[in-house]
Parts: C-alpha cells; sequence; structure tokens
C-alpha cells in the first residue's frame, strides 16, 4: 500500500486524529501540572517567608526587651498586614508557667490593670484558641504539656491553618515562639480550586468526544445511504447511485463498487426484459404463423363464395337482392377485419425489413391525412395540415412510417366519434429531429392508462387487440425515434413523433 493509499485510509486517519489528541491531552496536562506545582512552590516560598519574619520579630522582641507591636511601629510596617492571610498571631509563650509574654494580636497582650497591677494571659486558657499544632516531636513536647487540649498533626496540610512552637533559650529561660497560620489565599479548598485541575482533562475529553462524533457521522452517513441503496435494490429499483464514490478511503471504495454493481444490474435487468420481450415476441411469432395459415385459407374460401353467391346465385327478386347484396357485404367486411387482425399480429411479432429511403415527410402524412378525409367528413370531424417551416428529409421506410401515422390519426379520428371536433397534423422541425404532432379534440386518456398505451395486448376498448399502439412504437424505435403522448380527459390527446433528420452526405 503506497503512502497517499495509506494516508487516505480511513483506519490510518482515526489512528492519527486519535494519537494527536493523545499528545494535546498530554502537552495540557503537563502544562497545568508544571502550573500548579509553580503555585504550590510559590505558596510553600511565601509561608517559609512568614515563619521567618515572625521568628526574627519574637527573636528581636525577646532580645530587645521591647513589645512586637513597638517593634512593628517603629518599621511602620505591621507584619500581620504583610503577611495577609499567611500569618494570624505571633506569641512569646514562657515555658515555666505557660504566660503568653507578648503577642502581635492585641487581645493577647499583657495590660496594666486600674490598680497598677499587669495582667497576662496564659496559653492555657479557654480564651486563646489556636489550630492544629504541628508536632516536631521532642522540641514541642513543652509545648503539648502547657495547652494538652490543643490537637497537633505530624502531616501538616499546605494552605491548612495551624501552630508552630519554636523553643528559644533566653537569659530569662526558656520560651516558645508560637506561630499561628491561616490559610493561604492560594491554598483556599474552594469548589473551583478543587475542580480546576479537572478541567484540562474534561476539556480534552470534550474535544475527544467531538472529534469522535465527527469521525462517526462522516463514517456512518455513507453507510446509511449504502443501507437504503441496499433497500431500494432489493426492491427491484437500479435508477440511482449511492453518493460518497468521491471519497478516497475504505467507504469511497465501497460506494464505488456499489455503484459499479447496481448499473450491472440494471444492465443485466434490462436484458432480462428483452430476453422475455424475445421470448414473448418468438411466441406470439409462432402463434400468428398458426392463425395465418390455419385461418387465412378458410377466409380466403369464404370471401369467394360470398363474392359467387353475389354474382351467381343472387335472387332475381330486387328486394331479395339487395339484402343478399347487403348481407353478404357485411359477412365481407368481417372477413376483412379478421385478416387486419391478422396482418396486425405479423407486423408485431415478425423482425422488421425496412427499406430505409430519403422521405420527405410532407407527402407522407398528407397520404395518410387523405385516406381518413372522406371518413372524417362523416363523422364531422375536421382535418388539418400545419407545417412549421421548411423540414428536410428523413431516413425512413415508406410503408412502415405511412401505416404509423395513419395509425395515430385513426385513433384520434376514433376519440372523436359522435362528439365532432379537430385533428390537426402539424410538422417541424428541431435540434436534428424532425417533429409530428397529431392532435385531437377527442375524450382523451386517463392518467392511470398513460403509461400502458404502448404495451402489447392493452386496450380500453371492447373489440381492441391493444396492438395499434404498440406496433406504432416499434415502428418509430426501429427508426430511432421517439414518441410520447400528452392527454386530458374530456380535452383531447395529442401524440408527439420525433425522428432524426437525414444528415447530408450519409448513404442509405
Amino acid at each position: 500500500m503506497g503512502l497517499p493509499k495509506l494516508f487516505y485510509s480511513f483506519r490510518t486517519r482515526l489512528l492519527m486524529v486519535m494519537a494527536l489528541l493523545l499528545i494535546c491531552t498530554l502537552g495540557v496536562q503537563y502544562y497545568f501540572g508544571r502550573t500548579r506545582s509553580r503555585e504550590r512552590a510559590i505558596r510553600v516560598a511565601g509561608q517559609e517567608q512568614a515563619l521567618t519574619a515572625s521568628i526574627a520579630l519574637a527573636n528581636e522582641s525577646i532580645t530587645s526587651g521591647k513589645y512586637m507591636f513597638e517593634l512593628e511601629r517603629a518599621r511602620g510596617k505591621s507584619l500581620l498586614e504583610e503577611q495577609r492571610g499567611r500569618v494570624v498571631n505571633v506569641l512569646v509563650v514562657r515555658d515555666r508557667d505557660g504566660r503568653i509574654e507578648d503577642s502581635l494580636d492585641q487581645d493577647y497582650m499583657p495590660e496594666t490593670l486600674e490598680s497598677g497591677e499587669a495582667h497576662y494571659y496564659f496559653i492555657s486558657d479557654a480564651d486563646v484558641r489556636l489550630p492544629k499544632l504541628v508536632d516536631a516531636g521532642e522540641a514541642t513536647a513543652g509545648f503539648k504539656r502547657l495547652k494538652p487540649s490543643l490537637p497537633t498533626t505530624t502531616q501538616p496540610i499546605s494552605g491548612d491553618p495551624r501552630t508552630f512552637a519554636i523553643p528559644l533559650q533566653t537569659e530569662v529561660g526558656l520560651v516558645y515562639v508560637v506561630i499561628v497560620l491561616g490559610t493561604s489565599p492560594m491554598g483556599d479548598s474552594t469548589f473551583y480550586d478543587t475542580l480546576r485541575p479537572l478541567l484540562p482533562t474534561l476539556a480534552m475529553m470534550l474535544v475527544s468526544t467531538l472529534a469522535a462524533a465527527v469521525l462517526v457521522w462522516r463514517f456512518t452517513r455513507p453507510l446509511n445511504e449504502l443501507s437504503r441503496g441496499a433497500q431500494r435494490v432489493a426492491a427491484g429499483d437500479f435508477s440511482f447511485h449511492v453518493p460518497g464514490s468521491e471519497r478516497k478511503d475504505e467507504v469511497g471504495r465501497l460506494a464505488a463498487t456499489f455503484n459499479e454493481m447496481i448499473a450491472q444490474l440494471g444492465h443485466m435487468r434490462e436484458l432480462e426484459t428483452k430476453v422475455q420481450q424475445a421470448e414473448q415476441s418468438a411466441v406470439i411469432g409462432r402463434l400468428a404463423s398458426a392463425i395465418a395459415h390455419e385461418i387465412r385459407n378458410p377466409l380466403n374460401y369464404i370471401n369467394l363464395t360470398l363474392d359467387h353467391l353475389r354474382t351467381s346465385l343472387a335472387p332475381n327478386d330486387p328486394q331479395k337482392r339487395a339484402l343478399v347484396e347487403k348481407l353478404t357485404l357485411q359477412l365481407k367486411a368481417e372477413v376483412a377485419r379478421i385478416n387486419t387482425r391478422i396482418t396486425e399480429f405479423l407486423k408485431y411479432t415478425r423482425p422488421a425489413n425496412l427499406d430505409l429511403k430519403p422521405l420527405d415527410l410532407r407527402a407522407t402524412l398528407r397520404d395518410a391525412l387523405s385516406m381518413v378525409e372522406v371518413q372524417a367528413a362523416e363523422i364531422g370531424v375536421e382535418t388539418r395540415f400545419e407545417e412549421n417551416g421548411a423540414v428536410p428529409e428523413v431516413l425512413g421506410d415508406r410503408e412502415a412510417l405511412r401505416s404509423l401515422f395513419t395509425n395515430l390519426i385513426i385513433n384520434g379520428m376514433h376519440a372523436m366519434e359522435g362528439r365532432g371536433g379537430s385533428l390537426t397534423v402539424s410538422l417541424s422541425a428541431e435540434d436534428g429531429l424532425a417533429r409530428v404532432r397529431i392532435s385531437d379534440t377527442g375524450v382523451g386518456i386517463d392518467a392511470d392508462h398513460l403509461p400502458k398505451i404502448f404495451e402489447p395486448y392493452f386496450s380500453t376498448k371492447e373489440t381492441g387487440t391493444g396492438l395499434g399502439l404498440a406496433i406504432a412504437k416499434k415502428a418509430v424505435d426501429e427508426h430511432d425515434g421517439s414518441i410520447r403522448v400528452e392527454s386530458r380527459p374530456g380535452e383531447g390527446t395529442t401524440f408527439t413523433v420525433e425522428i432524426p433528420i437525414k444528415e447530408k452526405g450519409a448513404g442509405y
């Protein structure tokens, strides 16, 4: 499989898309992981800075003998302001009895009463509330003794409130620098903070789902068309093509193969139809030949006998002679009608033996009209011939075309029998075709019958054989032409015959 063909493979493109999505997911996760790590590092560094500043401030207070608020006042800025959200309070606690010697939070600072006595707070007081103590083993054992009710933790979580107790040996003895850290602004455990690490993964999953949906839709849409196409083929419809054959992947090749199969099945159906028609024609041909052989000989004898009765055996009585004449002529007319039906059978079933010559359709149409002018006058039908411009010659068989147009004209007259009307034959040329239109103002043809009128043995007449229009269509097909019909019940019918015009210089 070459590189271009491999690239157009649906499986290859699907794998490439999935690999790209995987790379994007890993890249996004790596980027946001690095960002979160940097945020945590900044937060830890800030907390370390807060601890260092708190220890330094407490140590300066112990060594200088000044209160921490005095040192901050001299510096001009409070540690609580600088470390807002980190440092909640810094206390200096004496180890001997837990007395609070100093506090950044003035609520716990020593104060002078009205009596002049000094009042101190003790770390064990219930009013002194501290978060969990970070247990450092021996270093914090003494402080836990001072406030046994204080909960401890050995694994503090960055960002959570907690207490650090740092022992310092001073001139006045052991003291504890107690640093209270609050919730870090960057470590607030909100719903968004919990959800934020999942957002990149959620976004990539959403993109992956959308990409997969697009791929599935692009893949299944042609399959859906193929499924509907298979249903139409199963129903016997081969007059369509499924879309998607222009694609260069597996689905495109499947659609192209399916379309080729439809075309082959349609061709096979046409061949089967032609074979069935040929078999039907062969059967009808044998039947027509049998009819011609078995019936025409007796009919000829009957016809000759009727002529003999009229001439040799006619009564002398004028009235009886006239009656015999009338009856024998009626019998001869019926014999002639039977002969006509036999001729129609033979014309439809036997192979065409056309004598193709350059032919002027004007003369052929006028000849066909002249044959029915007397009958048309008797039933009150007006006939007209119209020619629209010069029409070149066609290559055709004179007798076959004259029979064709005569058949269509007679059908039009029968449609107007008993109601009168007009029958118009027009001749024109367009796009290399000679066009003949035969229009009547008769009863018209029902819409349900229109698709069937050229089928053999279909007839709306009680005495019709249904071969007239079938023979007409066969004659048109033999001349490489076409015939179509337009009709409205109660308004009339128009047959249009188109025959190719003879090219200049073409032989015959």
